[in-house]
């Protein structure tokens, strides 16, 4: 009995290794296993607060959250987007996609160049086919067949007795370019995530905002972003209108939010006028500048028991609901012997009811302000910021008068006279808007190659590759004719009329069938022969 041996195989070597690693990095199964990885990958960055963008949130997480937090900040999932996993599979999709590529140009090239391939020996296999006599020479036949077809738009080859046309180039042409422009998508991406940055800032009526660090209120950049990338420009915002429904359908909707500013690019350029509107941002160089909020300021004054004037300004307050009901903070913290703090509420329509205080419409026609008080020592300045829009209340005591707790309201111009001696007054209100600045510097590479990726698409869909042939082999009296043609894609409709029509361009006529004897057209209308047709003709 033979017996049977295996012979182990021999190891790959580094080279080999590398190679078939490579190719099934290249592969456009790995690319789409890579595209669906990256979707998922960005799945936590929607769902979880992300540091960048909310870090008080994302503080707010890890101490509601004491197991899993930890963990998620190991894992990177409160920073997704820098993560090192997700620049891995980031990255891998690059070298995929180019991989898969670069091999297919290189073939199309080739196919440019190359001729139409040559007409087959048997046309009839072809999905569509048909035959035919010319009354023309087969060389004449064939020069009409050329004629026709390149008058289509054809790659035209000439052989001997046939002729070979191609056409529909364009469409592997729209196949190479959507998929090209998905890696300048993705390089534009990239390049927006390094260098691009955004952030946010709040400006009351009449104040100004200048484009650096230290007056962003939150503020977010790539990893390769430096200060010195900030576009030096200055907006003011003189006035902001804000217009809402006052009649009894949709009460309360918003009708317009329109900021007269001005703006100036750089010391020494002019100063020039506009407005900035939702969705009408204001463009500064490659910089956008866009309205995304916008609120009340009281803008008040606090005096501490000696007199002195320890606060003076407008105070942001944040909306609480649709009516703008609004909630801030002001703080004297120079007040002596104490400093002080006030908790308020901001009703731009106040009504007081069984609910409590609230407003009833967002427009400020009944403007109030209402608010408790707070004092404490003078505390160190330690440098580190602190939120304007919340109060420590470490060290702090709630005033009170006879024992109970000292709450109160401000109309505009009123004020109050605190049981320390303090007085608080609420000299008017501003409006306040919340202006988004962002410099995405691939945008314009990210959007131009989108609109390749769509151009490259609909050239896939819709340009129809197609082969055509016509031989030509010389008879008794002409040259008998056989075209056919093929689609190189599939759902493809009209080649049996095209196919019919080349035909019909070489100047080929189905032949008779078998048994059928040419006649007289006329005497084919009529069957009664001539002379009974003359005979019926001549009777009265």
């Amino acid at each position: 009995m033979a017996k049977n041996t295996t012979e182990d195989a021999a190891p790959l070597t580094p080279r080999e290794s590398l190679r078939f690693l490579w190719t099934q990095l290249t592969s456009m199964r790995t690319a789409l296993v890579l595209l669906f990885a990256l979707a998922i990958a960005a799945v936590p960055g929607s769902l979880i607060p992300q540091r960048p963008v909310n870090p008080v949130k994302v503080s707010d997480f890890i101490r509601d959250n004491p197991t899993l937090g930890p963990i998620y900040d190991t894992l990177g999932l409160f920073d997704v987007y820098a993560s090192p996993w997700f620049a891995a599979v980031y990255l891998l999709l690059f070298l995929s996609l180019i991989g898969c590529i670069v091999p297919r140009i290189a073939t199309y090239a080739r196919s440019l160049r190359a001729q139409p391939p040559r007409t087959p020996k048997r046309l009839s296999r072809l999905p569509e086919s048909t035959t035919g006599l010319s009354a023309l020479p087969a060389g004449e036949t064939l020069d009409a067949a050329e004629a026709w077809l390149r008058k289509r738009r054809y790659r035209v080859r000439r052989q001997d007795d046939s002729v070979s046309a191609e056409r529909g180039y364009l469409r592997e042409f729209g196949n190479l370019l959507f998929h090209v422009s998905l890696v300048f998508v993705l390089a534009g991406v990239a390049w927006s995530t390094l260098f691009g940055y955004k952030g946010s800032v709040i400006v009351v009526e009449g104040q100004a905002f200048s484009n650096n660090l230290s007056q962003y209120d939150d503020f977010s950049a790539g990893g390769s972003f430096r200060p010195a990338d900030l576009a030096p420009f200055t907006v003011w915002v003189d006035k902001f209108d804000a217009k809402f429904e006052t009649g009894p359908v949709q009460r309360g909707a918003a009708r317009v939010f329109t900021a007269h500013v001005r703006s100036q690019e750089g010391p020494g350029a002019a100063v020039v006028p506009g407005t900035l509107e939702v969705n009408h941002p204001l463009s500064l160089g490659d910089t956008a500048v866009h309205l995304i909020g916008h609120g009340y300021a009281p803008v008040v004054e606090v005096k501490d028991p000696q007199g002195h004037v320890a606060f003076s300004g407008p105070v942001a307050f944040l909306p609480q609901d649709g009516n703008f009901t609004s909630m801030g903070v002001i703080k004297a913290p120079d007040a002596r012997p104490q400093r002080l703090a006030f908790e308020c509420f901001f009703l731009p329509t106040a009504v007081v009811n069984q609910q409590g205080p609230h407003s009833i419409f967002p427009d400020a026609l009944e403007p109030q302000m209402f608010c408790n008080a707070w004092s404490g020592p003078p505390r160190q300045e330690t440098g580190r910021p602190e939120n304007v829009y919340s109060l420590d209340k470490t060290g702090m005591t709630q005033l009170t008068r006879d024992g109970k707790i000292v709450n109160f309201r401000l109309s505009p111009g009123q004020a109050v006279d605190l049981p320390n001696g303090s007085t608080l007054t609420l000299l008017d209100w501003r409006r306040w808007t919340k202006l988004q600045v962002s410099s995405t510097p691939g945008l314009p590479l990210t959007f131009g190659s989108i609109v390749a990726a769509v151009a490259g698409l609909c050239l896939s869909l819709f340009v129809r590759p197609r082969r055509l042939f016509v031989r030509a082999v010389p008879g008794e009296s002409g040259s008998a004719v056989e075209v056919g043609g093929l689609d190189r894609a599939d759902a493809r409709t009209g080649l049996d009329e095209e196919v019919a029509e080349l035909a019909a361009a070489a100047g080929a006529a189905p032949p008779p069938a078998p048994g059928e004897q040419e006649s007289d057209p006329a005497g084919a209308r009529d069957p009664e022969p001539a002379q009974a047709r003359s005979t019926r003709k001549g009777t009265p």
